[in-house]
């Protein structure tokens, strides 16, 4: 049957009206998508399991090498990059697939490796290891997932590594003190500070501390970067291992394992102001880039999970089963836009996440910020 032609506007009117509601429910899905904020968990599986920190439910697990250990997430979020002890590898993440894309050599039985843990640097262009057994740091250029340096770890055994956010140094925790690594040189300097464990670490915004859980004295250890000296010493729970601090820079929140708690540190006073009890033998503690929640891993038995603190009252929210023993864990950074072209210059364009990123080059990012304001 024929329609009129009034009929016949009035039903393209209403397909493209139902079109531009798909369309536009599609788009705001894609950017929900894009906005998620994932934490990814090491486990005694050979793998790192995904959660979604919207729904708290473990999305993906994805297969990596032999006893991961470390782990970091790249400024932009493209990339996570994992240690595996046994294998003497690091493992490459593509975020957008959740698939390893690169298997990365960091030494070997022979030479020394084992790496423990991995920082990133704050422009996303290195990571580094820290190799156990090798008393050493592997350098990776992350545009082409190769060891380009090997820096020597002298006088401490290393466990641990954070990177300033001003992006100068890296700081390794380890057996017997604390090393400095020069980002620029790529040379390392150490302090010894003898009876110390240290296996946790955590840096300020600001990049002027330097928190350190020493597991051998219970409590976390407050490094001057100016000095590099310690100026305080702060009583914690039994067993402190991971350590974070939130993003406004107020607060560190130290995973206690054999105390099965969580001990809140204000920054301005360097004293604990709550100790949370979590019913887990936590290892390694995380914080959402809104700093509201506080993630850490946890085991009890044969019970495995990541448990979710509520940063506002400081008590568990909730718990989130995992399919093995977990280890360290990390969350994805915020989604940052550029706001001004001097943002996107002297590398800054590399910092930038979805949905304005990732940029190829700096030329894309100016391009960036010159559409968004034209659309102001």
């Amino acid at each position: 049957m024929r329609h009129a032609p009034a009929q016949r506007v009035r039903g393209f009117l209403l397909s493209a009206m139902y079109l531009l509601v798909v369309f536009c429910c599609l788009s705001h899905a894609a950017k929900t998508v894009h906005a998620q904020t994932l934490a990814y968990v090491t486990h005694n599986q050979d793998s790192v399991s995904v959660i979604n920190t919207d729904s708290n439910t473990v999305v993906t697990t994805i297969a990596v090498g032999n006893d991961p250990a470390g782990l970091a997430v790249t400024p932009d979020g493209t990339r996570v990059y994992v240690t595996n002890q046994v294998d003497h590898t690091v493992s490459v993440i593509d975020t957008a697939t959740q698939t390893v894309i690169a298997t990365i050599p960091v030494g070997n039985a022979t030479i020394g490796g084992f790496p423990q843990d991995i920082a990133i640097t704050p422009d996303g262009t290195r990571a580094y290891t820290v190799n156990v057994s090798g008393f050493s740091s592997s350098v990776i250029d992350t545009a082409t997932n190769t060891v380009i340096s090997t820096i020597p770890i002298v006088g401490i055994r290393p466990f641990e590594i954070d990177i300033t956010p001003d992006g100068t140094r890296a700081y390794v925790g380890g057996l017997g003190g604390f090393s400095v690594i020069d980002i620029a040189t790529n040379t390392a300097t150490t302090t010894l500070l003898g009876g110390s464990l240290f296996l946790g670490v955590a840096i300020t915004p600001d990049s002027t501390r330097v928190y350190m859980t020493d597991t051998n004295s219970n409590s976390v250890v407050v490094i001057d970067t100016a000095s590099n000296t310690v100026i305080a010493t702060i009583p914690v729970g039994l067993f402190p291992v991971g350590i974070a601090i939130t993003p406004d820079g107020t607060r560190a929140y130290v995973a206690n394992q054999d105390g099965a708690t969580i001990s809140v540190i204000d920054i301005a006073t360097n004293s604990v102001i709550t100790t949370v009890p979590v019913g887990f033998m936590v290892k390694d503690v995380a914080i959402t880039p809104d700093g509201t929640r506080a993630y850490a891993t946890g085991e009890q038995g044969s019970s495995f999970a990541v448990i979710v603190l509520d940063t506002a009252t400081n008590t568990v929210s909730t718990t989130i089963p995992v399919p093995g023993a977990p280890f360290n864990i990390a969350i994805s950074p915020a989604a940052r836009r550029p706001q001004t072209k001097d943002e996107c210059k002297n590398g800054g364009w590399r910092s930038f996440g979805p949905p304005a990123g990732p940029f190829k080059n700096q030329g894309q990012c100016v391009s960036f910020v010159e559409r968004r304001s034209g659309r102001e």
